[in-house]
């Protein structure tokens, strides 16, 4: 029998308690950047491609359930069993604006074009704050079935997904009329939600199914089963060839995207994984468990069986992010002042 190489992660401390979300930046000017919230209440910015720490966002009072960056990882939002939503310049750490709830806020999600913050949580009621006139009350969508457990933004801010914590499916909105156009069901609750970088698949996870969804036309294209329950999963974005799962049997494992075939188990968390994420251009992936560390897998060499299948869909020429993007390396955390400049740049153009 062949030895499986035995993947060594890179293991990120730092958090005190269970981490229940990750997300990832798109390639920026300055690399890309992971985000982590956990139920510690502290929030924290790390280099994307070392796991380095930059920074811990200090300022919530609960468990924070949600985090994410905006689309040039210069804001951070974060959601809050505190009843508030945050949102944080991501270069400095400073709180930006608070905004209240009644209720604990599960999920929250910039739009693409960083203007808006979308929010739910325990209220049932999805909520899209306008980042340019903070003070201005935000507009409610229609009441959501159920206490909302995921969100996200599709179609160029057009619609807006949901899933909820006590009853199974996907639900989408129109951000125009607030109504739900469509829903996607599932027998479970989808824990996890992501919508893939080229906007094609909705991925999510339910019970211990992973499914890939036609985000435009809201077919199912694929349902695997998992050895276990799956609380997160995560599309490989590149090549979308595979992608990665991890839940209740503290295993992070990666499948085959055309086959459902297990490619690769890494184990090492001491927990429950609650989130796996790939990063923006899928040399690696990372995970956060209820053991309170992030450990970021790197996704290895295309094979050359892989190499040469990819070459016949043809979607290697399709590449949004090349390599060397991806590989150029972050000097230290010097962007502080470029970003500030670049800030005043972007406001003296609007």
């Amino acid at each position: 029998m062949d030895k499986k190489k035995v993947a060594v992660p890179l293991v990120c401390h730092g958090h005190s308690r269970p981490v229940v979300d990750l997300f990832y930046s798109p390639v920026t000017p300055d690399g890309f950047f992971l985000i982590s919230a956990s139920k510690d209440s502290s929030p924290m910015l790390r280099n994307g491609e070392t796991g380095d720490w930059i920074g811990t966002f200090e300022g919530h009072k609960g468990a924070v359930w949600s985090c994410c960056l905006d689309t040039n990882a210069l804001r951070a939002a974060t959601a809050s069993a505190d009843f508030s939503t945050k949102v944080w310049d991501a270069l400095t750490g400073d709180e930006l604006h608070s905004f209240e709830h009644k209720h604990i806020v599960r999920a929250c999600a910039f739009s693409e074009d960083t203007h808006l913050l979308l929010t739910g949580g325990v209220e049932k009621i999805l909520r899209i704050y306008d980042l340019n006139r903070p003070d201005a009350p935000p507009r409610e969508v229609d009441k959501s079935p159920g206490s909302v457990r995921t969100v996200a933004w599709l179609h160029s801010d057009q619609t807006i997904l949901s899933s909820c914590t006590d009853m199974g499916g996907v639900r989408l909105w129109d951000v125009r009329s607030g109504k739900i156009v469509q829903t996607l069901e599932t027998k479970s609750s989808v824990t996890s939600a992501e919508v893939s970088q080229d906007g094609r698949y909705i991925t999510t996870a339910d019970g211990s199914s992973v499914k890939f969804w036609d985000a435009n036309y809201y077919g199912l294209v694929k349902s695997y089963d998992m050895p276990c329950n799956v609380e997160s999963a995560s599309l490989e974005p590149k090549y979308g060839n595979k992608f990665a799962a991890g839940g209740e049997d503290m295993w992070v494992r990666v499948f085959d995207f055309h086959t459902g075939n297990e490619i690769a188990c890494n184990k090492g968390h001491h927990g429950p994984v609650h989130c796996v994420r790939f990063s923006p251009g899928g040399e690696s992936y990372a995970s956060g468990s209820e053991d309170g560390t992030i450990r970021i897998w790197q996704t290895g060499p295309l094979t050359q069986e892989e190499s040469e299948a990819l070459a016949a869909n043809g979607s290697i020429e399709k590449v949004k992010v090349t390599a060397d993007e991806v590989s150029r390396k972050i000097e230290g955390f010097h962007i502080a002042d470029e970003g500030k400049s670049k800030e005043k740049e972007e406001a003296g153009e609007e």
